[in-house]
């Protein structure tokens, strides 16, 4: 079977405001080829703002058919997210398949999607983009009916069908909701549980292809040498779509829950962040971030910003943050180093790990005391208890119980109250 290779052409609205357009439209490459399209060229326009009826001025229209007919093109690719009259109107114009940039990034997710949540998620958002652009299509459909007699039965079979259509895209979307809101009740309760073991969180969130997973996996490395614990990494965009979850136990008994989360771009799709909302909230309940960064980029700061909006969009502030500067090996700085709250580090080399594990401990166990502590000897279970989830410093016997040195996290001292000596 022969399989058919998309060929494409991009096409872009140079704003007058807007200074990111280069990357905009190189990262839109960088989207397209992630599902294997050839991009053969593309067009772009400057423009006080996007023509609201075909997104570029109508003698562009004609400029985008010569280019791809002369390329032998089968696809267009628009680098904003269109409305359905749009959508129709470069259909007829170039008689030709026609995406936009939401529609790309969607299939991307669904290519990527690998748990049953991130998949419904994914289903969700292009459910909502697909609504009312089916809507936009009435008009084309009863226009193809025309004729006398039986051609008024055509029309009343195209409107029927998409009536049929867009029922079953409605339903399908209120199932989906549903199931959503049972698996976030169930996340909602496992956040709970976390947030009660009293155990840190912290939580990784970055642009996509920073690096999160691969920090994630050395991290996981260093601390524990169990490698079922790795989460999956790829060298591509939105290689992790699902959240992974993982105990991090440190030398001193000291341990942090590590997440991390599904990865920004800019002009993320509206639905798409709605969808992923309770994925992206587990960042939001975390004692810390790490925002990593690919510091080798030279549009590193606006991602940071792409990031920290969409994490402000979802509910994320105030949350203590720790700038990861990733890939310092690529940019030709010096690492690792440690300035305040950021450090710059090489993830895949494995360098600035321990800088950036004491950078942690000092931010999520800044809360910890030393006590000295009398446990009497019919006590036992309070000792195994003391060795097991805090840093024992030193043990002594008394005639009258179990001397202990030892540091704990502050809501734990309540626990010991009746056997602090002193502290």
């Amino acid at each position: 079977m022969e399989v058919l290779v998309e060929r494409a052409v991009l096409v872009g609205v140079h704003e007058q405001n807007d200074e990111h357009f280069d990357y905009a439209m190189e990262e839109l490459r960088n989207l397209a080829e992630a599902i294997d399209v050839e991009v053969l060229g593309e067009v772009t326009q400057k423009l006080e703002r996007r023509n609201p009826s075909h997104y570029v001025g109508k003698g562009k229209i004609e400029e985008i058919r010569n280019f791809y007919e002369e390329l032998d093109a089968n696809l267009v690719i628009f680098n904003d997210e269109l409305s359905p009259s749009q959508i129709r109107n470069m259909e007829q114009e170039l008689a030709c398949k026609v995406i936009d940039r939401t529609m790309l990034i969607l299939d991307i997710f669904a290519r990527r999607a690998r748990t049953n949540e991130s998949r419904m998620q994914v289903e969700l958002a292009q459910l909502q983009y697909m609504l009312p652009r089916l809507v936009g299509l009435r008009a084309s459909l009863s226009r193809q009916g025309g004729g006398t007699g039986g051609g008024f039965q055509n029309k009343g079979a195209g409107e029927t069908k998409l009536e049929l259509d867009r029922r079953k895209i409605e339903d399908q979307i209120a199932k989906l909701r549903r199931d959503l809101e049972h698996v976030k009740e169930q996340r909602e309760t496992q956040r709970k549980q976390r947030k009660k073991s009293g155990v840190p969180v912290v939580s990784i969130v970055g642009y996509t292809n920073a690096g999160k997973s691969t920090l994630m996996n050395q991290v996981l490395a260093k601390m524990d040498a169990d490698h079922t614990k790795h989460v999956y990494e790829e060298d591509m965009l939105f290689a992790t779509l699902d959240t992974s979850v993982r105990k991090v136990k440190l030398s001193d008994n000291k341990q942090f829950i590590l997440t991390d989360t599904v990865g920004f771009v800019s002009k993320l799709p509206h639905h798409l962040v709605k969808a992923f909302r309770s994925t992206l909230e587990e960042a939001r309940d975390a004692d810390l971030l790490l925002h990593v960064v690919d510091v080798s980029n030279p549009e590193h700061g606006y991602m940071m910003e792409v990031t920290n909006d969409t994490l402000q969009d979802v509910g994320v502030e105030n949350v203590a943050t720790l700038n990861v500067y990733n890939k310092a090996d690529l940019a030709g700085i010096r690492y690792p180093e440690v300035n305040d709250d950021s450090i710059w580090l090489s993830a895949k080399e494995g360098k600035g790990l321990d800088e950036l594990i004491e950078l942690i401990k000092t931010k999520i166990f800044g809360q910890y005391i030393t006590c000295k502590l009398l446990i009497p000897f019919d006590r036992g279970d309070l000792v195994s208890y003391l060795n097991d989830k805090t840093s024992v410093k030193n043990t002594a016997y008394e005639e009258n119980g179990t001397l202990m040195t030892v540091e704990m996290d502050v809501t734990e001292r309540s626990k010991f109250e009746a056997f602090i000596i002193s502290h």
